[in-house]
């Protein structure tokens, strides 16, 4: 579920968050009429939190691992936006998350404010946040219908993903146009 992103007039740049279960989910999977399918676990619930940012004109994709989505963790994630658009102007578009109005990110906007100009969502709208359908690919690329043994091997596997869109943007594209 990935909850915000920013926009802006030269690069569009969407910050959100998402969970990604390092275990086991199934998406699309057949097997014979009768048969369970069967997807190895290792028995342990583990999940990764991810807070990212979208690009939508070039595109690119930013990216941060965080310990909680809680307001110090995603100020961390927002200074490395901030010094990677240094010179641009950035509409931050997101959505109504707890952590988007905690005291830590409402004293960061008051040293970024000038260049970070807030556009909230409505309530209950991931239609309209852009970040939404490319959290869906990436799920479904990296992590359905898979199990992964170490957080290590998720890691890469998820890196993998975020990697090829970097390189090859064309697979996300059509999830991108509505919002351009």
């Amino acid at each position: 579920m990935i909850c915000s992103y920013f926009r802006s007039p030269t690069p569009s740049n969407p910050p959100s968050r998402a969970s990604f279960r390092q275990a086991p989910s199934r998406y699309q999977t057949w097997t014979r009429r009768g048969h369970q399918p069967l997807i190895p676990t290792t028995g342990q619930r583990s999940t990764q939190q991810v807070f990212g940012a979208l690009d939508l004109y070039r595109p690119r994709f930013h990216y941060d691992r965080g310990d909680a989505f809680e307001g110090r963790s995603y100020t961390a994630f927002l200074d490395g936006v901030a010094q990677r658009y240094a010179q641009q102007e950035v509409f931050w578009i997101h959505d109504n998350a707890a952590y988007h109005r905690a005291p830590e990110v409402r004293a960061w906007r008051g040293g970024h404010g000038h260049r970070f100009h807030r556009c909230p969502l409505p309530k209950y709208s991931p239609p309209f946040n852009a970040v939404e359908p490319l959290g869906h690919y990436v799920r479904i690329q990296a992590t359905h219908n898979r199990s992964y043994a170490t957080e290590g091997e998720f890691v890469q596997r998820w890196e993998g993903t975020r990697c090829s869109l970097a390189r090859n943007p064309q697979p996300i594209q059509g999830y991108l146009n509505p919002f351009l």
